[in-house]
């Protein structure tokens, strides 16, 4: 089968959807299938730059009316862009509202992959007002671009539910996965990463592999570690991802003295993560709930897992579908920095417990998260969309309104 994965974002990026395209990509491959990656990283510079430029001008007039207007012209500029390539596939596995409406014009079978809450992500990050003009066409954006799809994918359950509130359709829930060959427990490299990456053999790493928004929760490993320094000596925070809660961090850090024992990084490529991952003694996945939005089955814990670090996650979302709080992870309450910290000092505390949780979650994350398995999930919704799709495409061939 010949795929075109399409995105109305850039690829590759540091986000989760990024991830995801990559991880499908090598799983289909290996199963024998060929496919491509259309993304507006492939667009024109000059046509990127006046999206961007537009939707600026357009805010400054009206909040919201900019992000909602580079939505409708990130798809119509794939659309046009589709409109070459598409003649040389067997389908399009769109990856958002946007692709999935470009995507829809070309005529054939789309699967649309659901990763979130379009109107209630633009909400949470402060794009468009929350009951505002805006966050209405967002979501009327994507009860369309949902009931366009020939088949649709959650890649959680509470998404899954939301799909089939907002549009009267189902959707398949497969939840993310990861490519368990790249993410393993390979602890022997920990000594040499440690040297590269600048950490003694004595530091206790805590990690955050969190792009810096608010939804993903990552103002509270700062003050559960202010709160438990005394019990953490030796302990380090480290953060890798970017985002507008930057600001806000550092504010906290410095005002908590913890300089030199928190690190923001900024944004990490994804071959360099799985560095920090070896040489992490935890990590922490602290999302919260933010405008409607909660965390999916996040990828940043199955690669965790797969590493063969223990993770303290929030108990949220597709969070509570990976992690058996005790078993193969710790689950907190989102926001109670009590909890967290007494997780963090618990950790810290026990290698016995962090062995324990990591080995449990690597055999979890093997059985049930493979990036194969999960590619083998899709190819079966693709062929109920090809299926579907093939005699509406005979019918219209015989009226010479399809494409060659």
């Amino acid at each position: 089968m010949k795929i075109l994965m399409v995105t109305a974002f850039a690829y590759p990026h540091g986000g989760g959807l990024s991830s995801h395209v990559k991880t499908l990509k090598a799983g289909l491959e290996h199963r024998g299938h060929a496919v491509d990656v259309l993304s507006f990283s492939d667009v024109p510079l000059v046509k990127r730059y006046w999206v961007r430029g537009g939707s600026y001008l357009r805010n400054r007039r009206e909040h919201g009316a900019g992000f909602y207007w580079s939505q409708q012209k990130r798809s119509e500029i794939l659309r046009k862009t589709l409109a070459e390539a598409s003649s040389r596939y067997d389908l399009i596995n769109a990856q958002d509202v946007m692709a999935a409406a470009a995507s829809a014009a070309t005529g054939l079978p789309v699967v649309l992959t659901v990763h979130g809450y379009l109107a209630y992500e633009a909400v949470s990050k402060g794009s468009v007002e929350p009951g505002g003009i805006y966050e209405k066409r967002l979501l009327e954006m994507e009860k369309k671009a949902y009931r366009l799809a020939d088949r649709l994918v959650a890649v959680d359950r509470r998404i899954q539910a939301y799909v089939k509130n907002l549009s009267g359709k189902e959707a398949a829930a497969i939840p993310n996965f990861i490519n368990v060959e790249e993410f393993n427990p390979d602890k022997d490299d920990n000594e040499k990463y440690r040297e590269e990456l600048g950490f003694s053999q004595e530091d206790f790493i805590f990690f955050v592999p969190r792009r810096l928004t608010e939804k993903n929760g990552v103002i509270y490993p700062v003050l559960a570690f202010a709160a438990a320094k005394e019990d953490l000596p030796g302990a380090k925070l480290v953060y890798a991802g970017a985002g507008e809660e930057a600001v806000r961090l550092k504010r906290e850090i410095g005002g908590k003295k913890l300089n030199g024992r928190v690190l923001l990084l900024g944004e990490v490529p994804h071959e360099q993560m799985m560095k920090y991952y070896t040489i992490s003694d935890a990590v922490l996945i602290p999302s919260v709930h933010s405008a409607g939005v909660e965390e999916a089955t996040s990828i940043s814990a199955l690669e965790a897992m797969g590493s063969g670090s223990p993770v303290i996650a929030s108990a949220v979302g597709g969070l509570k579908e990976i992690i058996a709080d005790g078993e193969d992870g710790l689950l907190v309450e989102e926001k109670n920095v009590r909890e967290l910290s007494r997780a963090m000092t618990a950790l810290f505390r026990d290698a016995e417990l962090r062995k324990r949780l990591a080995g449990r979650a690597r055999r979890k994350v093997e059985q049930s998260f493979s990036h194969l398995a999960g590619a083998e999930k899709f190819e079966r919704v693709y062929m109920e969309a090809l299926q579907e799709k093939k005699p509406l495409r005979g019918a219209a061939d015989q009226n010479g309104e399809a494409r060659p």
